[in-house]
């Protein structure tokens, strides 16, 4: 049975395949901004399958009570596992990722080591998730974005794909952009506070230090507020600009 897909033809260097009951939530979110412009690139190919096409039956229940009793619908072993396995023989079969509450937590580390495959599936759950079963089947790994709690894996799946594809080469304008963002990095600081035009805003001004000229001051100042940033966020504080006044630009001349 041929599955539902959206789909670049493009040559490509990186494959990511979304299984999911609702294709439809993908549409915007990969013909938009970067990740349109990458599949059009050729840079990655997204594909988007339904696994209710999967399901047996008139009514293609992909859904039952689970035994021994409790709240809600499971998802069924056969069609996910039968629709993954359909997607894995168009090509390398690939990392197989389930996006459930009990996975590890991504986090940036775990961003790069995706980002290093040549193939991506990522399952998506729903009502009150997978038999467990489908796991197994699969030989899969689980991952979740958060302790919280979402109506399904999709915009899970939508967090994965946003965080790899911009690791992928070319997919950013420019490459530094990535290898200066927050969590990336040896020492996996997140950024600090940034400032553009105007140099002035009700009252509130550009740090002088950015204005000096000065590089090496600059990169340092920049550092120090990182590694604060990251101390506020790891305790739990609130946000504050800047950590520190900087000590007095002194220019030629003045």
């Amino acid at each position: 049975m041929a599955p539902t897909v959206l789909v670049s033809n493009a040559p490509v260097a990186m494959r990511i395949d979304i299984v999911t009951l609702f294709p439809e939530m993908f549409t915007s979110f990969l013909d938009g901004s970067l990740l349109g412009s990458a599949r059009k690139a050729g840079l990655i190919d997204i594909r988007v399958t339904n696994f209710r096409d999967f399901a047996a039956g008139a009514h293609r229940q992909v859904d039952d009570r689970p035994y021994g009793g409790g709240p809600g619908m499971l998802l069924m072993p056969e069609p996910v596992v039968s629709c993954v396995e359909a997607v894995q023989r168009e090509a390398a079969p690939g990392r197989v990722v389930m996006l459930t509450p009990g996975g590890r937590r991504l986090d940036q580390p775990l961003v790069e080591d995706l980002a290093c495959q040549d193939r991506l599936v990522l399952v998506c759950g729903r009502y009150e998730g997978f038999d467990a079963r489908v796991c197994e089947a699969l030989a899969a790994e689980e991952i979740s974005i958060g302790d919280y709690v979402l109506s399904g894996g999709e915009v899970a799946a939508m967090v994965v794909v946003e965080a790899v594809t911009r690791l992928v080469p070319g997919v950013l304008g420019d490459e530094e952009s990535a290898r200066q963002d927050s969590f990336s990095g040896v020492e996996r600081l997140v950024e600090g506070p940034q400032y553009t035009r105007p140099r002035e805003f009700r009252g509130l001004e550009v740090p002088e230090i950015l204005l000096s000229g000065d590089h090496g001051r600059i990169a340092r100042w920049r550092h120090e507020q990182a590694v604060a940033a990251t101390g506020r966020r790891d305790l739990g504080s609130p946000r504050s600009f800047p950590v520190q006044s900087p000590a007095p630009v002194h220019r030629s001349g003045s």
